[in-house]
């Protein structure tokens, strides 16, 4: 249903627009929106005309106010469009910014609302790879052939980072030859060797005689999609953050150490 409506050319509510923002970084800390109050009538009647006009197909999670006057936050799945209080406008795709602390408190929302309880992943679905003492721990949805997903590795191995845990969750949604790779590596004596040999030296995992039990990989596809994980490699920290893309090392270090 949201994508009928981005392929739609609706009126823009406000001058805050998705132009230019991609140099905007990504910060932690911005003014929130004011989470949604069961007894605010006007949160309510914004929920139910948005409804109205995405249709049920568009189950919101969350209504909030934002810092401009009048226009309000709809949480829908893993993501954040705009309306005004009866969805006569709506902004779709766009990122609202505080243009004096350029602080994107789109960004900030979606972190918040998309954070992931850590300690209740399955982490006998992932591959475990430790580095240092392993006291950092970070969680990982990679697809086999995703660049940048053997980017990150790349940055895992060959950087300063150290004394961090990597979980990595298979994660295929890049096609059928994705989902075989999967299970190859899941199914080899060594999956952590037979996992970094491909996105590290580009050495195929073995097919032959490769079977077991690889009910995880669709297990983890599932997973992903339940907590909206919509680009590989998606980046979870240890309280929930997220992180999406092969960051760099810096902002990984910096990410990790701002942990609480």
């Amino acid at each position: 249903m949201l994508q009928r409506y981005r392929a739609a050319a609706l009126p823009a509510l406000t001058a805050f627009t998705a132009l230019g923002l991609a140099a905007v970084c990504v910060v932690t800390s911005t003014t929130p929106a004011v989470a949604q109050n069961k007894s605010d009538a006007t949160l309510d009647r914004v929920k139910a005309a948005v409804q109205k006009t995405l249709g049920a197909d568009a189950p919101i999670k969350s209504v909030a106010r934002t810092p401009v006057p009048g226009l309000y936050e709809v949480a829908i799945g893993g993501e954040i469009i705009y309306a005004d209080e009866k969805a006569q406008y709506v902004i779709l795709g766009g990122n609202l910014v505080d243009t004096k602390t350029r602080q994107n408190l789109t960004e900030a929302r979606q972190s918040e609302l998309n954070k992931v309880d850590f300690a209740k992943l399955p982490f006998d679905r992932a591959i475990k790879y430790v580095k240092g003492n392993g006291a950092r721990k970070i969680a990982v949805f990679s697809d086999p052939n995703c660049p940048y997903c053997k980017r990150f590795e790349d940055t895992l191995k060959t950087s300063k980072l150290d004394n961090i845990t990597v979980y990595t969750f298979l994660y295929p949604v890049l096609g059928p030859d994705s989902d075989a790779k999967s299970k190859a590596i899941w199914c080899a004596p060594d999956r952590l060797k037979a996992w970094h040999d491909w996105m590290l030296d580009k050495k195929a995992p073995p097919t032959a005689g490769a079977r077991c039990d690889d009910a995880a990989i669709e297990q983890n596809v599932a997973l992903g999609r339940q907590f909206n994980v919509t680009g590989t490699p998606t980046i979870i920290l240890a309280d929930g953050r997220r992180l999406p893309g092969a960051v760099p090392a810096e902002e990984l270090e910096k990410a990790l150490a701002s942990v609480r």
